[in-house]
């Protein structure tokens, strides 16, 4: 194939060659698209996940039972009254004073309803030195945070007047407003902060503004049209916020790196003296080909998500799909366009000292005398020279580093987990849980009977009631609050354990394997789910736990015939596999030792909280499996098409890795710096995704394909490249390599040939 003629085809090669032909028909066709999009989308509105279909396990049924019984629960608040030095007890003038200031105070204020004294719901610690006031917020529990100020400042006024005692408040609506007021604007700020990072690393990439434009560009508009999408799918699969970030975070992300790939592609066979025309039909049916390929193993990943049964993660599965998608079609078709058009111009707006060679080439048109990067040539000369040393070194590195993934635990994180003690209210939670085990966030039983004021449902009520204590499971008091209209009775039972999710998880499931079978259950027709902070956390690990097996088999297996297909080649499809697997297990590993364990934990600026956020190691699995194919794709096919112009295995592997080094580190670079922004973020939930992320990038970008993927294709030689007798009949979907010369001239796309 060195010398003669080929035939290009595939769909990249026959979209770019249409979109280089039609130019201003391929940029108005998607400047439409996006316009329709997000218009459509506006006014079609964006329909939100229920809370309902959030859960699973009995914490779903509780809340369905609520949902179609039409009650919508207030947010609640508790004011703690606690003694500062032990020295005044509840019994004391003082401190009865005390309460019965904050009720009269947060009544006067009008936001709330339901007010009740310590004295009357036995809310007094066994040490007699705390109590708490608890009443609920008027009006939509959702807004309840932007009314609760009032209420805050008559119990701080309270506070000011009994010194000796600690008067602080805590709640849905309170905890709503200090986490708003305190990080309301993070989340954003991280995500207003990615484009222009990415932008930066571009002008540095590229050295002209035009270029670094680009991807950013593409990226952006895939974005604004997948928003829009977002709300037309809503209606059938509803969204969330977490939806929408995470669709951010993958569409900036791909939409750079496929671009990056392209427009690279394309300047290098400028650079390397071929007319502009010939340049982009190369870059169309080779990096072209290797964004549909890295698109679609992307979207087959995010597609995973789908079987986990819970519609946040189906969310996010389905618009990562989408944006993925949508940037994948901009990549292999508008960009053609633009780049015909601009031509030469896409080197407008150089930035004065980067890239000086380039003005050479420009006018002398000359190959550049150094192939690709020197420092992974260097890398390259020790990795081939000692190819089993070199796996067995980087292969072990690795292994050592997933480690501590075997001892991995996941759970919903507490208040004082996911914030630490930087706020007071953190603070607050935690005298709360001390003084009142499992008070702050109670078990709620939601009994649902055909007729909750019949004998048998109040006797078993109140059974319930004694055997949480009398089990172990509750220290009490166990409030029981009945909604005669709607024959439902809500029991808040707060569990032994408190904010030790292990030992108040014990308590739960003493409730629901031994207290309520003994009482409620014995009563025909009486439904009893148990929900709540610590139910909600159990169940929707549960639904996780049996949800991993088939999506982890569901991605493994497509990805792996999407490799097999691609490249025809038993042997890189299941090197491909092994090597993500490995990537994913060290990202695991870097989570668990930092997060879970907390070792260099300050270094991140977080702390060890003993596991590891539930959703993240599954959400980590399938964002990484698909994101680091396009590394994959991108590197083993230039790769193939340097062994298919007639070199040998190992200066195969030396000009695939070291010509894709410079966009491989560039776009790898891009990802670590929008991930590592998220990991500075407050909460430990978000540290955790945005250092999981950064990790497992640097690392697939750096030892998996930089070390191990040559190693170990150097070690296997031209078994690479085997496919069974037996596999021969599969469709052959690989491109027709760019041979090392190419003729300026070239017919219609549609089977062109491409003389050398």
């Amino acid at each position: 194939m060195v010398n003669g003629e080929i035939r290009v085809r595939g769909i990249a090669a026959r979209a770019g060659g249409w979109s280089a032909r039609h130019r201003w028909a391929a940029v108005g066709v998607w400047v439409l698209f996006v316009v329709l999009a997000m218009g459509i989308g506006s006014a079609a509105g964006t329909v939100e996940v229920k809370e309902s279909d959030q859960l699973g396990g009995e914490t779903r049924t509780a809340a369905r039972i609520v949902e179609d019984a039409g009650i919508e629960e207030p947010a609640s608040e508790t004011v703690l009254i606690q003694s500062k030095d032990g020295s005044v007890k509840a019994t004391d003038p003082e401190f009865k004073a005390a309460v019965a200031a904050v009720v009269t105070a947060v009544g006067k204020t009008g936001e709330v309803t339901d007010v009740t004294s310590p004295y009357d719901t036995k809310t007094i610690s066994k040490d007699g030195r705390s109590a708490l006031v608890q009443f609920d917020m008027r009006g939509d529990s959702d807004t309840a945070g932007d009314r609760v100020a009032p209420v805050l400042k008559a119990v701080d006024g309270v506070g000011k007047e009994h010194s000796s005692l600690l008067i602080e408040e805590i709640g849905g609506a309170s905890m709503a407003k200090t986490f708003d007021d305190a990080f309301g604007d993070d989340f954003q700020q991280a995500e207003y902060s990615a484009v222009p990072v990415a932008l930066g690393i571009l002008l540095i990439a590229f050295g002209a503004l035009v270029a670094a434009l680009l991807p950013v560009a593409l990226a952006i508009t895939a974005i604004m049209a997948t928003t829009g999408l977002m709300s037309i799918v809503s209606h059938f699969q509803p969204m969330d916020d977490t939806a929408s970030s995470v669709m951010l975070l993958v569409g900036l992300a791909v939409g750079v790196d496929y671009c990056l790939f392209y427009l690279r592609r394309e300047r290098e066979e400028r650079a390397a003296g071929r007319d502009p025309e010939t340049a982009l039909r190369i870059a169309a049916a080779t990096s072209g080909r290797a964004v549909i390929v890295s698109g679609v193993t992307v979207c087959v990943a995010m597609a995973g998500m789908l079987f986990t049964g819970l519609a946040t993660f189906e969310a996010m599965g389905l618009a990562s799909l989408m944006v993925v998608a949508v940037a994948m079609v901009g990549s292999v078709t508008v960009l053609p366009a633009l780049l015909s058009l601009l031509g030469e111009r896409v080197e407008k707006g150089r930035i004065p000292f980067l890239h000086p060679d380039r003005r050479r080439r420009k006018t002398a048109r000359r190959r550049p005398s150094a192939e690709g990067s020197r420092f992974w040539g260097a890398v390259l000369k020790v990795v081939l020279a000692r190819p089993a040393v070199s796996l067995v070194v980087a292969a072990g590195a690795l292994l050592a580093i997933a480690a501590p993934a075997v001892g991995m635990k996941t759970q919903n994180l507490t208040l004082d987990q996911e914030f630490g003690d930087s706020l007071p209210i953190v603070q607050t939670y935690n005298r709360v849980n001390d003084a009142f085990p499992g008070g702050s966030e109670p078990a709620e039983v939601i009994v649902k009977a055909a007729d909750i004021n019949a004998p048998e449902v109040k006797t078993a009520l109140e059974r319930f009631r004694q055997q949480a204590i009398s089990s172990g499971a509750s220290r009490g008091p166990v409030e029981i609050k009945l909604h005669d209209a709607q024959n439902l009775a809500y029991v808040y039972v707060p569990l032994v354990g408190g904010s030790d999710l292990d030992k108040a998880g014990a308590s739960l499931d003493k409730l629901r394997d031994e207290v309520r079978p003994a009482t409620l259950g014995k009563v025909d027709g009486v439904q009893a789910p148990i929900t709540g902070q610590v139910a909600g956390s159990k169940d929707f690990n549960d639904q996780l736990a049996g949800a991993v097996a088939p999506v982890f088999a569901f991605v493994v297996l497509f990805a792996f015939l999407l490799m097999l297909l691609s490249f025809r080649s038993l042997t890189i499809a299941i090197t491909s596999i092994v090597l993500n697997l490995l990537s994913v297990g060290a990202a695991y590993g870097i989570l668990v030792a930092v997060f879970q364990h907390g070792w260099g934990a300050s270094l991140v600026g977080a702390e060890g909280v003993g596991a590891l956020i539930t959703w993240l190691p599954l959400f980590l699995f399938v964002i990484l499996f698909g994101l680091s194919m396009d590394y994959h794709v991108f590197v083993v096919s230039r790769i193939r098409e340097a062994r298919l112009r007639g070199r040998t295995t190992n200066e195969a592997i030396r000009h695939g890795v070291v010509t894709t080094a410079g966009v491989v580190t560039s776009a790898a670079v891009i990802m670590v710096a929008v991930f590592a922004i998220f990991g500075t973020l407050s909460m430990q939930s978000m540290k955790q995704m945005g250092v999981g992320l950064a990790a497992a990038v640097l690392i697939d970008a750096t030892i998996i394909r930089g070390v191990l993927l040559p190693a170990v294709m150097a070690l296997l030689g031209e078994r690479n490249w085997y496919l069974p007798t037996w596999l021969r009949w599969l469709p052959d979907l690989t491109h027709d390599e760019a041979p090392e010369a190419i003729a300026p001239a070239a017919r219609d796309d549609e089977g062109e040939r491409l003389r050398v």
